[in-house]
């Protein structure tokens, strides 16, 4: 079924990724993942906390969660008879608690689990459970999103769409839970000068490049987003405006080492708002601050530019 779906063995996709980034920071868990469930195979979509591709499914978790219409919730799966001899909870990485909910798609068909897993006995309030089954809202409609173009072509990264949709849902979140979140809402200086100078083709690379190092340097952010021509955007649940520093100076290293190879310069301009739950209610609160936030900056710097031609 997975087959005929298109999704059996195809590559780890951002947009899938950082649902398990989210699930595995919301919940403090070690280990999250989307699995996909075969006739013979349990294959991951998506992992955080170990390095694995699939297992048999005779001896997934997942193989049990799939069947079952509501979360399935283990405290300690040693007093469990279906799993205490399961390869993972008697040997390493030791797992002791375990939490699923199935995906469907299409007509309701079950094609696998969001998953999380910790080493440690543990239990999940019912909000905790209303989460979790939330976000398996999103990874469903995830897998239909083909035909709703929450992606940008070019770079792999959500679109406008995208972001707003996964946006609205963290910061939601976040406010449900007293989370602190931060969103970074990026322009690139010197964009233009590239297409005029060396044509589009070139400035796709660059757009590429920079959504990739972005990616990178905040690889543990809810979502890297393209909202359309040289802008893009960060944001980061769980994170203080305060604790961003270091990977914005990365990001500007990494931007700076990839000047020292192209016959051009590349630099941005970024607003950074803090999200305040009395008065950021939806997601285009934010962006509309932060994106005022950077065009201060961008006039801030061409004045100090022109300043110093004088």
């Amino acid at each position: 079924m997975l087959q005929s779906l298109g999704l059996l063995n195809t590559p780890r996709e951002e947009r899938f990724d950082r649902f398990t980034r989210f699930a595995q920071r919301l919940f403090d868990v070690p280990i999250a993942y989307i699995s996909l469930i075969d006739e013979d195979v349990q294959w991951f979509k998506s992992i955080q906390g170990v390095d694995i591709e699939q297992t048999p499914r005779d001896v997934s978790f997942c193989s049990h969660t799939i069947l079952n219409d509501n979360i399935v919730v283990v405290s300690d799966l040693t007093e469990d008879r279906r799993f205490r001899d399961n390869p993972v909870v008697i040997s390493p990485p030791y797992i002791r608690f375990y939490a699923g909910v199935r995906l469907l798609v299409r007509d309701e068909l079950a094609i696998g689990t969001l998953c999380i897993m910790d080493t440690k006995v543990r239990s999940l309030s019912f909000e905790d459970r209303e989460i979790l089954k939330d976000l398996a809202g999103m990874i469903e409609q995830e897998f239909m999103a083909h035909s709703m173009a929450t992606t940008d072509e070019l770079t792999g990264l959500s679109n406008r769409r995208g972001f707003r949709a996964i946006a609205q849902h963290g910061i939601s979140l976040c406010r449900r839970m007293d989370k602190s979140a931060t969103l970074m809402f990026f322009d690139l200086d010197g964009f233009k000068a590239v297409n005029d100078n060396f044509g589009h083709a070139e400035g796709d690379k660059v757009l590429r490049d920079i959504g990739q190092i972005l990616l990178r340097e905040f690889r543990n952010s809810d979502v890297v987003a393209r909202l359309g021509g040289d802008e893009f955007c960060v944001l980061l649940t769980g994170t203080n405006a305060e604790h961003i520093e270091k990977p914005l100076a990365n990001l500007q290293s990494a931007i700076h080492e990839e000047n020292m190879n192209v016959p051009y310069d590349i630099g941005y301009s970024v607003g950074t708002v803090a999200f305040d739950p009395t008065k950021h209610q939806k997601i285009d609160d934010l962006l509309m601050e932060a994106d005022a936030a950077m065009y201060r900056e961008k006039k801030a710097r061409k004045l100090e530019q022109d300043t110093r031609k004088r």
